[in-house]
């Protein structure tokens, strides 16, 4: 992907830095039902945004959660792991930090994650976010391309620091960076986009079921996947989540119902699209074509994919997660990486809403 100059007046135009095309328009639907799924069965992953905001959301809800993929991200809070503005970081440090010719690249400029170990810490204390201690028996799946350009594997490797700093033991870390995959999903389908490649809806062939190996490692051993998805795919209305402040969300998100999960409890899994890869900019090839649907219907897992938009204000042209503060007053306070943050309130409340009796 080439590179490019952003203004301050948008501060994160940057962020994964996905240029899409399909436009689907999003509909009003019904209400996200109650499932009865498992609690504290829940996973997370994603990819660019998507996978910062797993690592931030499987920090702060530890509680609830067992594991999560981070493909192309960096740790939590990452933004804040150096001094200056979370925007100016987020495009920086949590990206390529050494792309830029005229400053200096060492071990500093990456995230700092004795900096991070230490907020998160604090965090803790505060009850910003959920007791670290939690993570001991939590499963991390960590991947970055070698042809990713948009967040290097300088930025994966303190991903992988970072969780180790804050308890989860190296043995539950499964960390793959030998694959020449540039920024995007992998999957072994032959009509993707070609595994070096950097372009949308970033899912690329690279010969393996991403999804597959990142849910085996999160849960251990599985049934093969489906050679098709049978399941339900439902719509339902993100509004009631969020209330009259949309936080960047789309008015409506999916959900994957395996047939196994119709009657039975199900464990919940939540799929964070990228940057330009949500439902109105890639049309359904995030939701059905990245491989989470097969390997859920033969193992009684329910794939939440919520949706955020393009936007003004907020400022997020691209549509992608906030993890660098675009709800947040532009000199603080900053909250996205809390609980109580708005997008994370109300991805938590769509999991309550699951797990809640039919």
């Amino acid at each position: 992907m080439p590179n490019k100059l952003f203004s301050l007046a948008a501060p994160l135009i940057c962020t994964l830095l996905l240029s899409a095309t399909t436009a689907v328009k999003a509909q009003d639907s019904g209400t996200l039902p109650k499932l009865a799924a498992l609690q504290g069965q829940t996973s997370v992953s994603g990819l660019s945004s998507g996978a910062f905001m797993a690592a931030q959301f499987h920090i702060a809800y530890s509680e609830e959660l067992v594991g999560a993929g981070v493909i192309a991200g960096g740790p939590w809070n990452c933004a804040r792991s150096h001094t200056g503005l979370p925007s100016i970081n987020a495009m920086s440090v949590c990206m390529n930090p050494c792309s830029n010719p005229w400053m200096p690249c060492n071990d500093h400029s990456f995230p700092d994650t004795d900096r991070l170990r230490e907020m998160a810490e604090r965090s803790e204390k505060q009850g910003d976010i959920d007791t670290l201690a939690n993570l001991t028996n939590d499963k991390v799946y960590l991947f970055s391309g070698q042809s990713d350009q948009v967040v290097v594997t300088g930025v994966m490797n303190t991903t992988q620091d970072f969780y180790a700093k804050v308890g989860v033991p190296a043995s539950n870390i499964r960390y793959n960076r030998s694959v020449d995959a540039g920024h995007a999903m992998v999957t072994d389908q032959p009509d993707d986009t070609p595994c070096s490649l950097t372009e949308s809806p970033f899912i690329n062939n690279c010969g393996f079921e991403q999804t597959e190996r990142l849910l085996q490692h999160i849960y251990g051993a599985l049934e093969d996947a489906a050679n098709e998805a049978t399941g339900r795919m439902l719509q339902f209305n993100q509004k009631e989540f969020y209330g009259d402040d949309s936080a960047g969300f789309a008015d409506t998100g999916y959900l994957y119902v395996p047939a196994q999960c119709e009657e039975a409890s199900c464990r919940i899994h939540v799929a964070f699209h990228g940057c330009e890869q949500s439902v109105s900019a890639v049309g359904h090839d995030f939701i059905e074509g990245a491989g989470y649907n097969e390997i859920a219907d033969n193992n009684r897992i329910i794939v939440l994919y919520p949706q955020i938009k393009s936007s003004l204000i907020p400022v997020n042209p691209m549509g992608c997660w906030d993890f660098w503060g675009y709800n947040d007053l532009p000199m603080g306070p900053y909250h996205f990486y809390r609980k109580d943050a708005p997008q994370m309130k109300a991805v938590a409340a769509m999991i309550e809403r699951l797990t809640a009796s039919r």
